[in-house]
């Protein structure tokens, strides 16, 4: 409209300038005066006109724009990574796909992982590192068996098909004789542990031999069982059984503590996986994580800390909500807590790596790793990298035991503080040493 009025009033200073230039040079007429002024509201009618058509013109664009606007389909905004599968013969921990979030891989036991074990969801909505593998370990490699044995390899170990004479999981003992438990008494009255011999008389001299598994003792010439428990007990070709021997007539079995089942080679112990095998008694919302001989329920939660909010973004790993601009107190918490568990057996040796700590990026110029916890005094923490540090046993844990450690890892720049990440772990010692 002030377009319009704008018009409008270069159009009447024109018509005003033409009547003065006309009474300059003569004094017009009534009819003159007249027709002028009708030229003049002919003359705004037909830009009024125009005006208000161009309106109509753009108005029915603009509507025809807005209603092609509506009919598109609404684009849905994606702000996180692609989904990741977890490895044939592993696992996948952690679900949260958005920037800065990081999923964690594991291997099946008798598997090891080839790739990146941890991927974090970069600002780009892509992953970083590569899609592990799970390889099953071939442990032939290094040749365990002993004595000729020839060696397979298993999804669970490997086992060894002996030469005549030897035995063990590795070839390294001689073959000791196991025979049915038989426990009713013999032909010649006596019990299961002792026997009659077979005798037999050539060119006047008698000869008597026993069953395997028997000894001829005594003069009476009984043969009595031979306690392979007891003569294998120890020395260099080790104990017949990893847990128990029980001894029976003419041979031996193993046994096994609560928790394990005996190996196919009828001597070793390996542990049940409660948590696969659905022996647990874990409520939903808890993890159950497996132990060597049992297993235990655990309750992941986020710290209650009065001055922060956290939120759970996988089963073991709560982050830090955005802070208050004003409360320098909520800055100062741990930007994320992780909570993992770790099964150790008995008397584990080490030195050995048995968990590592490491950052992606960093926003300062420093990191720094503290360990902290009451079981530290068995472990220690060694840099292995710019951005990571691994966690060393250094001197065997005697189970059953628990102990707790806590990990740090501050970021800072030019010596302040920028913030800090937390890892605690929980170790379960077992009560054996298999």
């Amino acid at each position: 409209m002030k377009t319009m009025n704008r018009r409008y009033s270069v159009l009447l200073s024109l018509f005003i300038c033409q009547v003065y230039t006309m009474w300059a040079q003569d004094c017009p007429s009534k009819q003159d005066l007249q027709s002028s002024i009708q030229q003049a509201h002919k003359l705004l009618s037909s830009q009024e006109a125009s005006y208000l058509q161009s309106l109509r013109s753009l108005r029915k664009k603009l509507n025809l724009l807005h209603d092609s606007i509506t009919r598109l389909p609404a684009k849905q905004k994606n702000f996180s990574c692609p989904e990741l599968d977890a490895p044939a013969n592993g696992r996948k921990l952690g679900k949260a796909l958005r920037a800065g979030h990081e999923v964690h891989f594991l291997c099946a036991e008798g598997y090891e992982l080839l790739g990146s074990e941890t991927r974090r969801c970069k600002d780009s909505l892509s992953w970083s590192g590569q899609q592990p593998v799970c390889k099953e370990i071939d442990e032939c490699v290094s040749s365990p068996c002993a004595n000729g044995g020839s060696c397979r390899d298993e999804v669970d170990g490997f086992s060894c098909s002996c030469a005549r004479g030897w035995a063990g999981p590795s070839c390294q003992s001689p073959t000791p004789t196991v025979l049915v438990d038989v426990m009713s008494p013999s032909p010649g009255g006596s019990s299961a542990l002792s026997r009659q011999p077979k005798c037999s008389r050539t060119q006047g001299t008698t000869r008597c031999t026993c069953d395997p598994g028997y000894t001829i003792s005594g003069r009476e010439n009984i043969c009595t069982d031979i306690d392979e428990c007891k003569l294998f007990h120890g020395g260099q070709a080790g104990r017949l059984c990893v847990y128990a021997c029980v001894n029976t007539a003419g041979g031996y079995r193993c046994t096994c503590p609560a928790g394990y089942d005996l190996t196919r080679d009828g001597r070793n112990c390996k542990d049940v996986d409660e948590c696969v095998s659905r022996q647990s008694d874990c409520t939903r919302g808890q993890l159950c994580i497996n132990t060597y001989g049992g297993f235990q329920c655990v309750t992941v939660d986020c710290p209650p800390i009065r001055d922060a909010t956290y939120a759970q973004t996988s089963p073991t790993r709560c982050e830090r909500s955005r802070c208050p601009a004003d409360s320098r107190t909520c800055s100062q918490e741990p930007i994320s807590v992780s909570q993992h568990q770790l099964s150790l057996v008995s008397r584990l040796s080490g030195p050995r790596v048995v968990f590592r700590m490491s950052a992606l990026r960093t926003m300062g110029d420093t990191l720094r790793f503290a360990l902290l916890g009451r079981g530290r005094r068995f472990f220690s923490l060694q840099r292995s990298g710019p951005h990571t540090a691994q966690l060393l046993l250094t001197s065997p844990v005697l189970g059953p035991n628990t102990l707790d450690l806590q990990l740090e890892m501050s970021e800072l720049d030019r010596g302040e503080v920028l913030g800090r990440h937390i890892t605690k772990i929980t170790v379960f010692v077992s009560a054996y040493e298999f």
